[in-house]
């Protein structure tokens, strides 16, 4: 089963390499194994959440967690138009399977490494309702997102996208504040 990602959004171009020899020997330290997979995706497994500021993961059940390229990044279907730039590199962070625990922790780990990349979180869909990526063009669920998104502290944009067939859709890419904040919402889950 797989659990929910988020994406984040660089603005400055970094080789995925480079990104690794920085973020690696920090995962180590908190992490029971780092494993680089094929392609120099890694996998991890979260083992001292304080790191992150969380308890203890054993406690709350996390499992592993992966850190890849997004190569989709940037997509000549989606609107930048709320930046002053263009995303101009995307990695994939996300959890092996689903469960409040794992959204806890990826959301921990989001804020630490977008702080640490200096990225912006892309939500990867509408947040606010039980399962974002659905029927995001029906106004009354688009009307309830953005309601509970400007109630929340930070910045969020909607980017819209192509869905196929002509239709667009919409996703919430937001700062480390807004984050911190949804992650204090009696509401909070990322998207799966």
């Amino acid at each position: 089963m797989s659990g929910p990602a988020v994406g984040l959004w660089l603005f400055e171009p970094r080789a995925f390499g480079d990104i690794l020899a920085d973020v690696v020997p920090w995962l180590e330290s908190f992490c029971e194994r780092v494993e680089t997979r094929a392609g120099g995706d890694l996998d991890f497994w979260v083992r001292d959440g304080s790191a992150v500021g969380l308890p203890a993961v054993d406690s709350i059940g996390a499992g592993v967690f992966f850190l890849s390229e997004d190569e989709a990044i940037p997509a000549e279907d989606e609107d930048y138009s709320a930046f002053s730039q263009p995303p101009v590199q995307g990695l994939v962070l996300g959890a092996g399977c689903s469960g409040p625990a794992n959204h806890q922790v990826l959301g921990h780990l989001t804020i630490a490494l977008a702080e640490r990349l200096g990225a912006l979180i892309d939500f990867d869909g509408l947040l606010g309702h039980p399962t974002p990526r659905d029927d995001t063009g029906d106004g009354a669920i688009l009307d309830r997102s953005r309601s509970l998104v400007a109630s929340l502290p930070g910045s969020v944009a909607e980017v819209s996208y192509d869905t196929g067939g002509g239709g667009r859709s919409f996703r919430h890419v937001g700062d480390v504040e807004f984050l911190e904040a949804w992650l204090q919402h009696p509401g909070f889950h990322l998207v799966k």
